[in-house]
């Protein structure tokens, strides 16, 4: 039999576990860019570039 204080430790790590997964997950709609066609008014050699921002306040 396992000590008491270690019987302990296993279920709180399980509890830790289970909030972890309870947590609400943000899915963001990201769109596919079309492969199919270079984007307009870039050269076909320049990389893509672009910035998203994220307002966690609002």
């Amino acid at each position: 039999m396992l000590p008491p204080f270690i019987i302990d430790q296993i279920r709180r790590r399980e509890e830790e576990e289970r909030r972890e997964d309870q947590r609400p997950v943000l899915e963001l709609p990201v769109p596919v860019p079309d492969m199919r066609r270079p984007p307009e008014g870039r050269a076909k050699d320049e990389p893509e570039r672009g910035v998203v921002v994220i307002d966690l306040m609002g």
